[in-house]
C-alpha cells in the first residue's frame, strides 16, 4: 500500500458532524518509519469535550438511538463489520503510516476486526433480565438490563482500531454512546473508522470521536459529569490516574493496563516450536503490546540450547519499511517511547544483565530514518532486577533460569501485574497445574497472543479491572434494574419492611 504523500488534514467528529476544534489548533502525526509528519490532527480541550458529551447524552436519551429495537442495534453493527471489511486495506495503510506496525499483521488485524461487530450485533437482542421466584407473598419480580449510558473510550497507540472495538462493539450492542478519544500519537484511523459509522446510518451522538492530548482532553472527559464509564487501554500510572478521577463521580471502570508477561518453557516441550512462539511473543509488533511475553523463564537443562536457537533465529529478523510485506520487525511508533526503550536497555546493563543481543538502536539502511531498535536479549537475569519488573514495551527480552516446577510458577507470579501468560509443554498435567497456578487473566499452552472476539480479554493484579471480548463484555456496559409489582389487594402494614 501507498503512504499518504504530502499532510492530510482531518476534523473530529461530534454530534454527526465533521468540524475543526473550537481552538482552531492542530497537531502533527508523525511517520514512524520516515521520522516524517503526515497528518494533521484538530487539538480538542474541554469545549469540544463538552460538546462530544452533550451529542452522546442527547442521543441516549432521546431520539432514534434512545427508541431503537436491540434487533436494529444488532443490524447496524453487522453493517458496520461490513464497511470495514470494505475499506480495510485503506484502514490498515492508516494504521501503519500512523504507528508503523506491520502492514502484514495490520491488514490481518483490521480483516478480523468485523468479526467483533458481528459477535456483538448478535447479542444485542439477547441481553435479557430474567423473573425473580420472589419469596414474598402477592409479588411480581424481574430484573431488566439498561445500558450503562455515556462511556468514554480511551485507547493506547499500537492498535487503535481493534482497542476501540473491543469496547465499541460491546458499548453498542449494549445501547450506549460514545465518546472515543484516541492516543494523540495514532488518531487517524479512528477518524477514519468514524466515516464508516456515519455511512453505517448510525443516529448523530452515538459515537463522536475527539482528538487531542491527555492532560486537556483525557482529564476533561475523566472528570466530566456527564460520563457514565470509562472503557481505557494504556499504561498503569495513566490508569490509577483515571480510577483517581472516576472515583469522584463514581464512574464504572474498565482498565486494560501493563504486562510483564511470562513464558515458561518447560524440558519436555518441543524447542523449535517454543522457540518460535517465544519469538512472537516478543519481537513481533516490535514488542509494543500489553501482553508481551517479556519475561523468559527456561529450565535450566535446556537454557543454553534454547538460547542458543533463539538468538539464532531472531537474528534472521527483517528489519524495515512496515508497508512492505517482507518487513518483520518495525519501528517503534513514537519518539518518547524509542528513548525510554533505550534507557531500559541502559538500566539492565547497569544491574549487571548480560546482553547477549542487540542492545542497541538499529543501524542498518533499510532502516531509514524511522526509530528503530535492535531486537534485544538479556541473560542472566535475576526476578528482583528492574528490568524483570517493570514494562519495557519495546523488543526487550529478559531470560531467568529456574530448577522446578513451583519455582517457575512462583517467579512468573512475583510481579505487579498479570495479563497474560505463556506456557510450553508436552505434559498434560502440566497443562493443567500451570493454568490454574498462573496469575494472570491469559493463559496460552504452546501458542502465544492469539486473541478472539469470543474470547474474553483482562487482567489480574496491575494489568487491569474488567473484561473485554465474549460474552462477560457486554455485561460491563449494562446496569441491572430489579423491578417489583404487588398485585396484593392491601397494602400491609406500611411502617414495616416488606
Amino acid at each position: 500500500m501507498a503512504r499518504v504523500q504530502g499532510i492530510k488534514d482531518y476534523q473530529c467528529f461530534i454530534g454527526g458532524r465533521w468540524r475543526g476544534a473550537e481552538s482552531g489548533e492542530t497537531f502533527e502525526s508523525v511517520d514512524p518509519f520516515l521520522a516524517k509528519p503526515w497528518a494533521r490532527i484538530p487539538k480538542c480541550d474541554q469545549r469540544d469535550v463538552d460538546a462530544a458529551v452533550a451529542a452522546a447524552r442527547k442521543a441516549l436519551e432521546k431520539g432514534d438511538w434512545a427508541n431503537m429495537h436491540p434487533s436494529q442495534r444488532g443490524k447496524l453493527l453487522h453493517k458496520l463489520g461490513d464497511l470495514i471489511l470494505r475499506d480495510a486495506d485503506h484502514l490498515a495503510a492508516t494504521e501503519v503510516q500512523d504507528n508503523g506496525k506491520l502492514y502484514a499483521e495490520m491488514r490481518g488485524q483490521v480483516g478480523y476486526i468485523p468479526q467483533w461487530y458481528y459477535y456483538f450485533g448478535g447479542l444485542a437482542d439477547k441481553i435479557e433480565g430474567a423473573v425473580v421466584p420472589i419469596d414474598k407473598a402477592d409479588m411480581f419480580t424481574y430484573t431488566r438490563h439498561e445500558p450503562v449510558g455515556v462511556v468514554a473510550a480511551i485507547t493506547a497507540w499500537n492498535s487503535p482500531l481493534l482497542l476501540l472495538t473491543w469496547k465499541l462493539a460491546a458499548a453498542l450492542a449494549a445501547g450506549c454512546t460514545i465518546v472515543a478519544k484516541p492516543s494523540e500519537f495514532t488518531s487517524a484511523s479512528t477518524l477514519e473508522f468514524a466515516r464508516l459509522v456515519e455511512e453505517a446510518g448510525f443516529p448523530a451522538g452515538v459515537f463522536n470521536v475527539v482528538t487531542g492530548f491527555g492532560a486537556e482532553v483525557g482529564e476533561a472527559l475523566t472528570t466530566h459529569k456527564g460520563v457514565d464509564k470509562i472503557a481505557f487501554t494504556g499504561g498503569e500510572n495513566s490508569g490509577r490516574h483515571i480510577a483517581r478521577n472516576a472515583a469522584q463521580t463514581f464512574k464504572r471502570l474498565t482498565l486494560e493496563l501493563g504486562g510483564k508477561s511470562a513464558q515458561l518453557v518447560f524440558p519436555d516441550t518441543d524447542i523449535d516450536n517454543a522457540v518460535k512462539g517465544v519469538v512472537s511473543g516478543i519481537f513481533a509488533a516490535t514488542g509494543q503490546t500489553c501482553i508481551a511475553g517479556s519475561r523468559l523463564l527456561v529450565h535450566e537443562s535446556i537454557h543454553n540450547e534454547f538460547l542458543d536457537k533463539f538468538t539464532a533465529l531472531a537474528k534472521t529478523a527483517r528489519m524495515g519499511d512496515p508497508m512492505d510485506m517482507a518487513t518483520q520487525v518495525g519501528p517503534v511508533t513514537t519518539q518518547p517511547q524509542y528513548q525510554r526503550i533505550l534507557s531500559c536497555i541502559e538500566m539492565a546493563r547497569n544491574e549487571g544483565a548480560e546482553c547477549v543481543m542487540g542492545g542497541k538502536a538499529a543501524d542498518r539502511p533499510e532502516c531509514g530514518d524511522g526509530w528503530f531498535i535492535e531486537p534485544t536479549v538479556f541473560s542472566n537475569v535475576s526476578n528482583s532486577m528492574r528490568i524483570a519488573q517493570e514494562e519495557v514495551f519495546g523488543p526487550v527480552l529478559s531470560v531467568i533460569r529456574f530448577r522446578e516446577d513451583e519455582e517457575a510458577y512462583d517467579i512468573a507470579n512475583d510481579t505487579a501485574y498479570g495479563l497474560a501468560a505463556g506456557v510450553w509443554t508436552d505434559n498434560p498435567r502440566r497443562m493443567f497445574t500451570a493454568a490454574k497456578r498462573l496469575r494472570a487473566g491469559s493463559i496460552w499452552t504452546n501458542t502465544y497472543r492469539a486473541v478472539s472476539y469470543m474470547a474474553p480479554f483482562g487482567g489480574f493484579k496491575n494489568s487491569g479491572i474488567g473484561r473485554e471480548s465474549g460474552q462477560e463484555a457486554i455485561l460491563e456496559y449494562l446496569e441491572t434494574k430489579c423491578v417489583w409489582m404487588s398485585y396484593g389487594k392491601d397494602v400491609p402494614n406500611p411502617f414495616v419492611m416488606r
